[in-house]
């Protein structure tokens, strides 16, 4: 029976070779970009699952909150005294390892040094927490001294080839000796970060690097990763619900208020940190699961539309296979046999369909690994589970596609099937023009989200961020004093490739993390202010350089010795304390170790990603030696960077010459919207190439279902034209209604997505215009060729069809 089924849909296969062919390639490609989208769906669902204690590991949060209670600053990290009292006061903590991003750090091996940007420190319990794989070296042993540093695989061929590191000593920042105790391969591309080396927590310990009483009792400086490996049962909840008197119990109060009023701890599952993070401070950047959620709908959907294709082709060619039906039916074959062969013809093209898919996601994974920066592989594939799942799909994409057609056609009774009684009934096709429009709808939302996406990307690049971002170099920690700095500035200055240099904690395209204790003359006394107050450590130097402008008073200025005391704040910080710039200036105000007077009130600037509301902001005067040093160049750009780095060599002539230009740093700010506004195209390009194949289809075959119309049509005096017009108009009026429907779908979409811009354009009416525009005119052109042909065929012949 079976094998029957076969051979009758193979037969029919090849005998419609049209629609077999439409059909075939619509499922094709609408299976490879579900193949597609589920590997990268696979990739993004598996961060961090390679961890042997994945399912028991938690990390630390800390949000801290404002005076109303609200959140105002959400942190992945923890202050350092948190991670031991943890283990001393929760037994079911069996293990808690800290860990703190170096960010940066100059190595130094002979006469080979290096900018390396991925040191992390790390307590030596990190393998029994999280899982490494041990090249060489006591993994019990290797990060338990001072001064020990372990290399991952790469960095230990980078700096020593073929020999073995271990026992070798390497001068890190020109100030310290480390001793190499092991090598491990670097993490999977799955994990949520990826240290290239790690050095022994217990370095801190020296009080020339952090002090041991610093890490017991500095609760401000919240920069270390804090992992909790719980005990086999126990209850995160539990601990959660006791960390505010744990709190409470250890640090300090801050003006009258218990640490629990002012900061909540939090347990983070480690395989949520990838997607369901949402912190202002990440060791790497994280995705999001709303976009795992958005891009399955959308492999989804364009599956749908594929399978909608075949619905509609079947059911218009059911005329011509009405007598078949019929003529099974009267020989005695029973319905379920006749659903059965036309369920087998449906899945036997889904088989085909996965095979050519198969091929277009051999040649189209390399392409997504350059654009995703993933490291998927065809081979992923052909796990067990991620097998099992593409099977099912085929089948259930074989019995969707099919279903309809089978049951509509073996509904038809014989008598009126053989007297020609269904022609009418298969013409009109209620449900085929409901999959139409279901199609087009897809389609439309999709290019209306594209065009949404474009605007919003052109609306950031347009946005005037109120200060200078172009030909702006950045360059980390440069001198080792004041005096130097000072010297190499004149210089690069002397070159005339230089237009100023300024230093400061933080650069603009970064978070503003920092906040120090902020107050203000109230009545007679100075008092707390109520308002969130971000803090950036500039030099004289840095509001020039950005070319920042001020709203009133002045900038810091060497002219007056008193400017370390001085405040200098944004417009935004004057708004919320309730004054204007011209009244703020001269008031008394102290923030962390400045307590003076406002000097001065820039022009906002956003200092971070349009996502973020402009910050209140203070600046305070350190003209000692700061992490970023900002550079805006003048003139042709290679060529002022080629003067800047010879400069640099005569200074730091064993130090390499890295560098970075901001507009960059502030491209990868929106790096993922552009990502999905390209996947939009992508897919917005392949829904309407899909349903126009099945719009080609069905205007194929209406031409040829009302060949004797237009014939007669012809005789009595049509126009070309008044043909073309007449057989269009249908399958415009369909497009028409999927744009009226898929129009408010994807504002509401849309208008959801821009709400994550505190800085965002509006929806304008002229993107639905575009969208059912372009969509009508690519179904016109569709449909026109088979209009065109069916008007101009002589109408003798069209009458002798028949």
């Amino acid at each position: 029976m079976l094998r029957n089924y076969l051979l009758i849909a193979l037969r029919n296969l090849r005998k419609h070779k049209t629609f077999s062919f439409i059909n075939i390639i619509g499922v094709a490609v609408g299976l490879a970009c579900f193949l597609l989208i589920a590997l990268y769906v696979q990739d993004e669902l598996g961060y961090d699952r390679y961890n042997a204690n994945a399912d028991r590991v938690y990390r630390v949060t800390r949000t801290f909150l404002s005076s109303e209670g609200t959140a105002s600053l959400k942190l992945a990290q923890a202050a350092p005294p948190f991670g031991p009292l943890i283990k001393q006061d929760f037994p079911e903590a069996e293990q808690v390892v800290r860990t703190l991003d170096l960010s940066n750090g100059l190595l130094r091996v002979g006469e080979h040094s290096f900018n390396e940007p991925d040191i992390y420190m790390a307590e030596a319990n990190l393998f029994k927490v999280l899982s490494f794989d041990i090249v060489s070296g006591n993994p019990d042993q290797a990060l338990v001294n001072p001064f020990s540093i372990m290399f991952s695989r790469p960095m230990a061929e980078k700096y020593f080839g073929s020999e073995n590191p271990i026992g070798k000593t390497v001068r890190m920042n020109n100030q310290f000796d480390m001793t190499i105790t092991g090598v491990f391969e670097p993490l999977p591309t799955q994990a949520h970060f990826h240290p290239g080396f790690l050095v022994s927590f217990s370095t801190l310990n020296d009080n020339r690097i952090y002090g041991a009483e610093g890490l017991r009792t500095n609760w401000s400086n919240n920069s270390f990763n804090t992992y909790v490996l719980l005990r086999p049962g126990a209850d995160p909840k539990r601990m959660e619900a006791a960390f505010p008197a744990f709190q409470n119990k250890y640090v300090p109060t801050e003006e009258g208020r218990q640490a629990s009023s002012f900061s909540v701890l939090n347990l983070q599952k480690l395989t949520d940190i990838h997607l369901r993070s949402h912190t202002d401070s990440e060791v790497e950047p994280t995705g999001d699961i709303t976009y795992i959620y958005l891009f399955s709908a959308i492999g989804l959907f364009i599956l749908l539309i594929a399978c909608i294709n075949y619905m509609n082709l079947a059911t218009a060619r059911s005329a011509g296979r009405a007598k078949e039906v019929g003529m099974r039916k009267v020989v005695g074959a029973l319905r379920n046999q006749l659903i059965g062969q036309f369920l087998s013809e449906s899945i036997l093209l889904v088989v085909f369909a996965l095979g050519i898919a198969v091929f277009l996601v051999m040649l189209s994974v390399p392409a997504l690994n350059d654009f995703t920066n993933k490291q998927l592989s065809f081979r992923q594939l052909l796990d067990p589970v991620f097998l099992s799942v593409v099977v099912g799909i085929t089948l259930i994409t074989g019995l969707v596609a099919g279903s309809y057609p089978a049951f509509f056609l073996t509904s038809f009774r014989p008598l009126g099937v053989l007297k020609g009684q269904i022609a009418s009934t298969v013409r009109s096709g209620k449900l085929r023009q409901v999959l139409v429009i279901t199609q087009f709808a897809i389609a439309i939302a999709l290019i209306i989200s594209t065009a949404v996406v474009y605007n919003q990307m052109k609306y950031i690049q347009d946005y005037r961020l109120g200060y200078a971002k172009d030909q702006m170099l950045i360059l980390r920690d440069v001198g080792d004093s004041t005096t130097n700095y000072e010297t190499l500035k004149q210089q690069l200055v002397q070159t005339g490739a230089v237009r100023d240099m300024g230093r400061s904690s933080r650069i603009p395209s970064g978070r503003l993390l920092d906040s120090y204790g902020a107050m203000a003359m109230k009545g007679d006394t100075m008092a707390p202010v109520k308002i969130n107050l971000r803090g950036l450590q500039v030099d004289y130097d840095f509001i020039p350089a950005y070319q920042i402008g001020m709203a009133a008073g002045r900038n810091f200025s060497r002219s007056y010795s008193t400017d370390t005391a001085m405040v200098v704040l944004n417009e935004t910080a004057v708004r919320q304390l309730g004054w204007t710039p011209d009244q703020a200036i001269g008031k008394p105000f102290q923030y962390g170790p400045a307590k003076g007077q406002i000097i001065g009130v820039t022009k906002d600037f956003h200092f971070e990603s349009l996502h973020q509301q402009m910050a209140a902001l203070a600046m305070i005067l350190q003209p000692g030696q700061l992490n970023w040093v900002s550079v805006p160049l003048k003139g042709n750009t290679s060529e002022a960077v080629q003067r800047v780095e010879s400069v640099w060599k005569q200074f730091f002539p064993q130090q390499p010459f890295d560098y970075k230009f901001l507009d960059e740093r502030f491209a990868r700010l929106y790096a993922r919207e552009q990502t999905q506004q390209t996947l939009f195209s992508i897919f917005a390009g392949i829904a309407i190439l899909i349903s126009c194949l099945g719009l080609f289809g069905l205007s194929m075959f209406m031409a040829e279902a009302r060949t004797k119309e237009i014939g007669i049509r012809k005789v009595l005096g049509a126009s070309e034209a008044s043909l073309v017009a007449l057989f269009s108009k249908d399958f415009m009026k369909l497009v028409v209604v999927a744009l009226v429907i898929a129009s408010p779908i994807a504002w509401y979409a849309m208008h959801s997505w821009l709400n994550d811009f505190a800085y965002r354009t509006d929806i304008h009416w002229w993107v639905f215009a575009l969208a059912g525009g372009l969509t009508v005119l690519i179904a016109l052109l569709t449909v026109s060729f088979q209009s065109v042909k069916a008007a101009l065929t002589n109408p003798i012949k069209s009458l002798k069809s028949e």
